[in-house]
């Protein structure tokens, strides 16, 4: 959704169990009001989602490592592989597939908290009545459309443009919406946010 205007160095692969840890909290606690820094965070109803939509510990075998990230576009979930052929699935909000990355395999360059957000010169071009006024960008908070946190994707070591973030809008989540980025709830993307490591993979299908 946004350039990035810095590259963290890369890491090592998440090495502590910290990151694959076991989700044991009921929906009502992940989902719950919170404070975060100096913003709060809005609560989000579990007894009205989709039971789908929740985060969960799910089989999934894959090739792929325990650490490394699986956007499905077309079913709207992500993975976040687990050792022992599991992973965690959270639901997301993607947007139109003909506008995102294209797919494939990327890296998380960085990863942000409550990050400053910037429109793309396309996406204002595209839509100047709904981007315009944002030009010289949103500083993070609760009304940024980034939301709580932001992991950046780079190809080839080239910025994508392609943005896994939070959102401010629990009623996009399992839809198509947004300018191409994948948007989680805040919950959840703070939760996804604290496993991934720099240098992690990613694989967008």
């Amino acid at each position: 959704m946004a350039p990035s205007p810095q590259v963290g160095a890369a890491s090592t692969l998440p090495s502590s169990l910290n990151a694959f840890r076991p989700v044991t909290e009921s929906p009502e606690t992940m989902y719950a009001p919170a404070r975060d820094g100096n913003f709060a965070i809005a609560g989000v109803d579990a007894a009205g989602m989709n039971p789908d939509h929740v985060r969960q510990v799910v089989d999934y075998p894959t090739r792929e490592a325990p650490g490394t990230i699986v956007v499905d576009q077309t079913s709207r979930y992500l993975y976040f592989v687990l050792p022992r052929g599991k992973a965690i699935r959270y639901a997301v909000g993607v947007g139109p597939i003909a506008r995102a990355f294209p797919g494939g395999e990327a890296e998380i360059a960085r990863k942000a908290a409550w990050p400053r957000w910037i429109p793309t010169p396309s996406m204002i071009e595209r839509s100047p009545g709904q981007y315009a006024r944002y030009a010289d960008g949103v500083d993070g908070g609760p009304g940024n459309p980034m939301g709580a946190r932001a992991l950046y994707m780079h190809q080839n070591g080239v910025d994508t443009y392609y943005r896994v973030h939070g959102t401010n809008d629990p009623s996009s989540i399992g839809r198509s919406v947004s300018a191409g980025c994948i948007r989680l709830l805040n919950q959840d993307i703070i939760d996804l946010h604290d496993r991934v490591q720099p240098g992690a993979k990613m694989v967008v299908l």
